[in-house]
């Protein structure tokens, strides 16, 4: 009989992702009638289906998850298995705009932590950053000074987010800020899934002299839920040889230093 109903189970679910395939999104009243099972039964459906990142709940249904539409805020373990090559590379590139005794802001995200993998080589150097990965490896590093401002703590990232941490990063002002995104888009900007992600990000970019994006190239084109900021609004792009050539040249065309890792 357990058998039976996991069957059921499975094939049911499937018939919703092939509809969502299909129609880019599904009503719960419509499947809960067609499929011959209650609502709630639907939304349990929806809400194991979200939980693989297989679709979006909205209200009444789901929707289908866009290629260039970051909805899903997924844990920071998941985001470091994702073009780390590539995140390498960008890491160790990123300290060519490094000098000695700077005082930088890193920002939490996979690719910022890489960044941090490669600043033993300096002598003396402030680090100013939100992310608790960070802060705790680079807190074996005799030469960086690093300065957690504290905050609340989201899981999914590791970060300090939230009022205290806000209040924080305004008592500093910063060499460099070296940005990880979610979302490179140049007509919508810089974005993230996150909300109070894109409200800190938005004073670290106040306070900093050099506002440095790193992203890899999957992240153009793309755009999260909470707008961070206008493309103007950065000096430099460190990211790898696949941004599109056209994305390339109007960032030189608008005086954005790019930079290939």
């Amino acid at each position: 009989m357990k058998s039976n109903e996991t069957k059921s189970t499975v094939s049911r679910r499937m018939i919703i992702l092939s509809q969502l395939e299909k129609n880019g999104e599904v009503n719960i009243n419509d499947l809960s009638s067609s499929l011959g099972v209650s609502t709630v039964t639907i939304r349990n459906d929806l809400e194991q289906l979200e939980k693989k990142n297989m679709l979006l709940r909205a209200r009444g249904g789901a929707m289908k998850i866009s290629q260039d539409h970051v909805s899903l805020d997924f844990p920071l373990s998941d985001k470091q298995k994702k073009h780390l090559l590539e995140k390498k590379e960008i890491g160790k590139k990123a300290t060519e705009l490094i000098e000695e005794r700077n005082t930088i802001i890193l920002d939490s995200g996979s690719t910022t932590f890489e960044i941090a993998k490669n600043l033993g080589k300096f002598e003396e150097l402030t680090v100013i950053t939100n992310a608790i990965n960070v802060a705790n490896y680079l807190a074996e590093q005799r030469n960086i000074t690093v300065i957690v401002p504290g905050g609340t703590l989201r899981n999914n990232s590791l970060s300090l987010v939230g009022n205290l941490a806000e209040k924080g990063f305004k008592n500093y002002f910063c060499d460099k800020l070296f940005l990880g995104v979610d979302g490179f888009d140049i007509s919508y900007g810089l974005s993230t899934p996150n909300v109070e992600e894109a409200h800190l990000n938005q004073i670290m970019i106040e306070m900093s002299q050099k506002v440095i994006v790193v992203a890899d190239s999957s992240k153009f084109g793309r755009r999260g839920f909470a707008f961070i900021a206008p493309i103007n609004r950065i000096h430099a792009l460190i990211t790898d040889s696949g941004i599109p050539l056209e994305v390339k040249n109007k960032l030189i065309g608008m005086g954005i230093e790019v930079l290939i890792a």
